[in-house]
């Protein structure tokens, strides 16, 4: 199977920085070993395990290509086991438009820090408390405590940071 080259309709690229765990299910003798699948379309990155907690500290970047951006991203945590099936710990979604939609703003010379949107909770979203998008350093980010869904426990922190990609320059064409 080959890749697929994205730079023809790449919007940019997505870095997901997944945070941390919080009072995640157990699904071993007293806690779990937890690590993150992230996908969004036919991308799939996953971060490394972390042995016997359920609240694990990831701190891991993991960078995605967005090509569409009705696409959600999605996130799926299950616990790592050795002679058997990894178990699932619950999954959560994020609506990437009102996102995608601040980076497109210009928003060049807004002082750092400024908040660009403000996003609470609702059926479309896992968010367990309001989660601001903010012009930070040059860069459009979001920081988020999503709920998982499908399980009886549990949160994850992330945070997205939007990166620009240069496009080819169409002189001489």
């Amino acid at each position: 199977m080959e890749m697929e080259n994205p730079t023809g309709n790449m919007m940019g690229l997505l870095r997901v920085t997944i945070k941390r765990g919080i009072d995640l299910a157990i699904r071993d003798v007293n806690a779990s070993d937890p690590y993150v699948i992230v996908r969004l379309g036919h991308q799939k990155l996953k971060t490394r395990v972390i042995k016997k907690t359920l609240n694990p500290e990831w701190n891991e970047d993991l960078t995605l290509y967005v090509t569409d951006a009705n696409e959600p991203l999605k996130l799926f945590v299950y616990d790592h086991d050795t002679l058997s099936l990894d178990d699932k710990m619950g999954d959560a979604e994020v609506d990437l438009k009102p996102f995608l939609e601040s980076v497109k703003m210009d928003l060049e010379g807004m002082a750092d820090g400024t908040i660009v949107t403000s996003l609470k909770p609702d059926r479309r979203n896992c968010f367990i408390e309001e989660s601001n998008i903010v012009w930070m350093n040059g860069k459009v980010g979001q920081n988020m405590f999503l709920r998982l869904r499908n399980v009886e426990s549990g949160e994850i922190e992330l945070e997205l940071q939007w990166i620009d990609v240069p496009t080819p320059s169409l002189q001489g064409a």
